[in-house]
């Protein structure tokens, strides 16, 4: 088997507009709970008329079809309407996460260009500083609380499905800003197959600890409105509140990163109350360990642990069906619905089942490339040769098996030789992280500056990291380098800081 397609495509129509999804919910559901924070909920109703007004108070701004809109706002109601009233409008919904500083809101503004920037009380000052020629406006609710008594206003211009919807700009580098296009057709196709193939339905009541401005969040705002069903926005509630918050909102679904996924295992063990009704985790960023899934499984009794696997640039790769979750170990899931995946060569020819090369996506989910950046668009997003679809060539490697089950190997920084010996940072991870009592692990390949390294969070001494990564690694294998540490440096949205990691061994001398 040279590639893999999923089953048939999902009920999707290819053609959606980001704000029908809203539309047919309305249309279907009006007064169901639709999007809760900590100040509130609204129905889909209310989240409908917040949202047209929003459009209506773009349009009189002079904002039209195309017209880049930069936000960094905490993620609320509020900016849920301003997704769906952007979309509205035919503006570009240009998400950031409050916590981005100056010296990459300098950059990002640079490169969206943006008519208008939106800021509140926390963020204007410095987006005052990276602005120039864009209108600031600080605060902003209140006056949308009062357009919305007003009516909607003028009908936004026409909005067509291959016109962008929003800029994702990835997080964790220090070089120049990279955003993904992300139009209305592939948005609305990625947000249907995935509410599709996890089984959201409409009673459930997904808890997203994770801001708008990661597709992550972002996604998880269009997939509970597919589904008619709750979304509760988190991402400002108190960590030591974060198991109360899940009971009293009933929470049936919870997004993950291992990092989260470790902070509730180590509340729910602490905590005497009753567990909320959890019947799905989903995990993306990095592999669960595999005890962090058992304790999972163990104090929310029925929960499944789904595993995905995907990029920005396609929003989602593969999803492990969630009744086989306990099924094929180290796989990551089947293709999208409607979408395929590719093993590749290095010229870029599909490998036969069982070989690892690069992953490749095919599909209406891919993005068409890279905001203002051409030369990197060429070389992630090509033309299929036989089908001359677009394809998007990950960087990431893995193998198919004969059911066309996805496994991943790692990514082309995560892979090296040492010694003679050709490895990978995850399964030295891994290894780690099967240790009883390691939280958090990363390892960063040997460079000029330093040999193989690993970073532990745990109350172990190194010594016994590494006597135990012996028993479970060649020698080749074992890191030189371990530190221990007792708060691991995160990225803004939970993933391992690698970076911050790579800047603690200068002057190791190893």
């Amino acid at each position: 088997m040279e590639q893999s397609q999923a089953h048939s495509g999902p009920s999707a129509r290819h053609e959606e507009l980001v704000h029908s999804l809203l539309d047919d919910a309305v249309g279907e559901a009006p007064d169901a709970p639709a999007v809760r924070d900590s100040a509130g909920c609204w129905t889909y109703r209310e989240l409908d008329e917040y949202s047209r007004a929003f459009a209506a108070w773009l349009h009189d701004r002079g904002v039209r079809r195309g017209d880049r809109v930069v936000l960094q706002l905490p993620t609320t109601r509020a900016l849920a309407a301003m997704f769906y009233g952007a979309s509205r409008c035919g503006a570009v919904f240009v998400p950031l996460n409050p916590a981005m500083k100056v010296f990459h809101l300098r950059q990002v503004v640079a490169n969206a260009e943006p008519v208008l920037v939106i800021g509140d009380a926390e963020s204007a000052e410095r987006l005052v500083e990276c602005a120039g020629s864009a209108e600031l406006l600080a605060d902003l609710w209140p006056e949308v609380e009062e357009l919305r008594a007003q009516g909607a206003g003028p009908g936004p211009d026409q909005v067509r499905p291959d016109d962008v919807a929003t800029l994702i700009y990835t997080s964790g580098s220090t070089a120049a800003p990279k955003a993904v296009i992300c139009p209305h057709s592939q948005v609305a196709f990625a947000s249907r197959a995935l509410t599709q193939m996890l089984g959201y339905r409409a009673d459930d009541v997904v808890f997203c600890r994770f801001p708008m401005s990661w597709d992550y969040g972002l996604y998880k705002v269009l997939m509970t409105c597919i589904a008619r069903c709750e979304i509760i926005l988190a991402d400002r509630d108190s960590d030591l509140l974060l198991l109360n918050r899940m009971r009293e909102t009933g929470a049936t679904v919870v997004p993950l990163v291992p990092s989260l996924a470790t902070m509730i295992v180590t509340l729910v063990k602490r905590d005497q109350g009753p567990t909320a009704p959890v019947r799905l985790f989903t995990n993306t960023g990095a592999a669960l360990p595999p005890a962090t899934i058992e304790a999972l499984r163990e104090h929310f009794p029925g929960a499944r642990v789904v595993r995905q696997y995907g990029q920005t640039e396609a929003k989602r790769i593969t999803v492990m069906p969630p009744e086989e979750d306990r099924e094929r170990p180290g796989a990551v899931g089947l293709p999208l619905p409607g979408t395929q995946v590719q093993i590749l060569d290095p010229e870029g020819r599909p490998l036969p089942t069982g070989e690892i090369g690069e992953i490749a996506a095919v599909g209406p989910h891919v993005m068409p490339g890279y905001w203002k950046n051409p030369e990197q668009s060429a070389k992630t997003f090509r033309a299929d040769p036989e089908t001359g679809q677009p394809r998007l060539h990950t960087g990431d490697y893995g193998r198919l098996d004969e059911d066309g089950y996805l496994y991943f190997e790692g990514r082309r920084d995560d892979m090296f030789k040492r010694k003679g010996f050709r490895m990978s940072t995850l399964e030295i991870e891994s290894a780690a992280m099967d240790i009883p009592g390691v939280r958090a692990a990363a390892a960063l390949p040997p460079s000029d500056r330093h040999d193989l390294a690993l970073f532990v969070e745990s109350d172990l001494p190194p010594r016994t990291i590494l006597k135990e990564l012996n028993q479970r690694l060649e020698p080749a294998k074992v890191p030189s380098i371990c530190r221990v540490l007792q708060d691991f440096p995160l990225t803004q949205h939970g993933k391992n800081a690698r970076q911050e990691l790579a800047l603690l061994l200068d002057g190791s001398g190893k």
